[in-house]
Formats: C-alpha cells, structure tokens, sequence
C-alpha cells in the first residue's frame, strides 16, 4: 500500500468513526430539523439546508465540509445538514423546500425525473450541481453465516437498507437480478449502515447492503472484528445497467480498503449527485459549485471521497440537467 493510500485509509477512519467529534473540529454546523431558507432561494443570502444521509455513511460528514466551505465562502449565506434516510427522502425534501441541497445517488436522481420507482407518477423538478463522487454498493455479512454469494441469501434475513434510501433501491434490485423475490425469497429488514452492523454482531440478520463511499465508518468499524465478508455483487452492474439505466457500473473495491480485506472484491459504482430545486438563483448556484470544487483540499480533509471532485466531468450527466449556474462555473473551468 502506498504511503498516500496509507494516510487516506487512516484519515477516513478517523473522520468517520466519529463523525460528530470531526465535523466539530472542522468547523462544520449542527444537523438542522429542516426548513428554512426562504431568504437563499431568493438570492438574498440565509440559510441552506443540506439533506445528506445517517451519520455512519458518507453524505452526512462530507456534507458537514460542504456547509463549511458554503459559510466561508459566500458572504451572507450560512448552511446545516441534515440527518436523513438518504437519497429518496433527500428528493422529496428538495421538491418540499425543506432542504436545498440533496446529496443522492444517480438512480435515484433519475427514477425522480422521470417519475418512476418511488416516484411513480410524480416526477420533480430537480437539477444537479454536479457529479461528486462515486458510491459503491456493499454487500455484507460475517463469518458463520454460509453467505459467500448473493444466491446464498435466499431465505436468510437481510437488510436491504433505511426505508428511502439509495441502498433499499439498488438492493432490491440486486436480489431479484439473482433471482430471488425480495417480497418472500428473505426475510427482509430495513436498516442504516450502523444498525446493519449492530444486528450482523447480534446475529438479527445475516447480511446487509450499504451504498456509500469508501471506505465506510461503519464498516470500518464491523472490519475491526476480523469476521467481515464482503458479497461480490459486481457481476449483476451489467443486468441493472440494461435495465433501470446507465448509472450502474461493475468496479472493485480495493483490496486493503478494509482491515482484514486483503484481495479486491467486485462491487457495483453508482455516481453521487448534488441536487438543487432550478429554482434557486443562478448566481447561487455557480456561487455553491464553485466553493465545493475549488476547496477541494479542504474537504478532503473531511472525507477523501472529495478526492474524486473533477469540474472537467462533474456536468457530464445524461439523466438530469445541470443546474444553469453550475454550468456556467464548469464551462469556465474548462475555458
């Protein structure tokens, strides 16, 4: 292992086994309840609030750097996070105008514009203020359990993720690509990175999903036990891809990414976007995207996740449209 991937892993470690304790020291606000921001839509400066994911995962931190460098950076406005249960409660909470900034993963952000999936029928108005980095569908379980391939998890209980989440959507998805009902071929539960990691040491479930970045705290944190099994799911990237969309990719995750994990092990990538309502004024806009990807240092600090912000590509995005004031920022960092 290089001495940067070294510094990266131990970096992350620290920030996201206790996340609280890092945000703290960097600087970054308390969770906000919601609401608010009346004054930010309107251009008038206020307070943004982000909707990002549980504690154990990667939104919530990295969005504590977002709202750091937002305050630092754009005279009048301050900003919070918001604890949620991800990507599809983010969607619903942009379209309700109780957060104005949503982290989510590229199905998701798709399934809501065109109004599919958990959105049947009610397609938002949303826009993307870029591609942030990449998430990495995990499945896990541990030793004793039998569970070596997803087609093991056939008639053991699972958690397939919070209700609303990125994770519930994907892992659903996985399980019936392998061709198991998630209605009756498991026993379903419906739980966050933590509580998966809490119920696979009490023996409550057998296997869990997670979509986040790496390394994950709380996986971090299960890894430290030395009975963690990664599930290869990379050979189902293809199938999902045919079918729900471009935003599934077959991509390892490196061996070492985990303590104990020392070969590579297939997973699926999905891209992570920040959205915003197209209503919120342009010149925020450009203002938002400039502060996160010109402080990227700074919030590498938070998560190295931030290591993979790149304006050449952040507005490449085929299922969402760019916000206009994001766009303008990349086409002149391109210029």
């Amino acid at each position: 292992m290089s001495t940067k991937q070294r510094s990266r892993k131990h970096l992350c470690a620290a920030a996201l086994i206790a996340p609280a304790l890092f945000l703290s020291a960097c600087g970054s606000p308390e969770p906000s309840t919601g609401g608010g921001g009346g004054e930010a839509e309107a251009g008038g400066g206020g307070s943004l609030s982000i909707a990002t994911g549980g504690t154990g995962g990667v939104y919530y931190p990295l969005g504590g750097g977002f709202a750091t460098v937002i305050r630092d950076n754009i005279e009048g406005y301050d900003a919070t996070v918001q604890e949620t249960n991800a990507s599809v409660d983010n969607m619903l909470l942009i379209e309700n105008g109780s957060a104005q900034l949503a982290f989510s993963v590229g199905d998701v952000v798709a399934d809501a514009v065109e109004g599919v999936g958990e959105f049947e029928g009610n397609p938002l108005e949303i826009c993307s203020l870029g591609n942030i980095y990449n998430n990495f569908m995990q499945a896990v379980s541990v030793d004793g359990t039998g569970i070596a391939s997803v087609e093991d998890m056939a008639g053991k209980v699972i958690s397939v993720g919070a209700p609303g989440s990125a994770t519930e959507v994907a892992a659903l998805r996985i399980l019936e690509a392998a061709g198991i009902d998630p209605e009756t071929g498991v026993e379903r539960r419906q739980l966050g990175a933590a509580e998966t990691v809490a119920a696979l040491r009490d023996g409550t479930i057998d296997a869990g999903f997670w979509s986040g970045g790496l390394p994950t705290g709380a996986l971090i944190d299960l890894a430290s036990d030395g009975d963690m099994v990664l599930v290869p799911i990379g050979e189902y990237a293809e199938p999902l891809a045919s079918e729900y969309g471009e935003y599934y990719v077959a991509e390892d995750i490196p061996a070492n990414t985990y303590e104990g994990q020392t070969e590579a092990v297939p997973a699926i990538a999905s891209p992570n976007l920040l959205v915003a309502s197209p209503t919120m004024d342009e010149q925020l806009q450009e203002d938002i995207t400039r502060a996160i990807f010109e402080n990227e240092e700074a919030l590498i600090q938070v998560h190295p996740a931030a290591e993979e912000l790149d304006a050449a590509t952040a507005g490449d995005i085929s299922y969402v449209e760019t916000c206009p004031g994001a766009q303008t920022y990349f086409d002149e960092a391109a210029g």
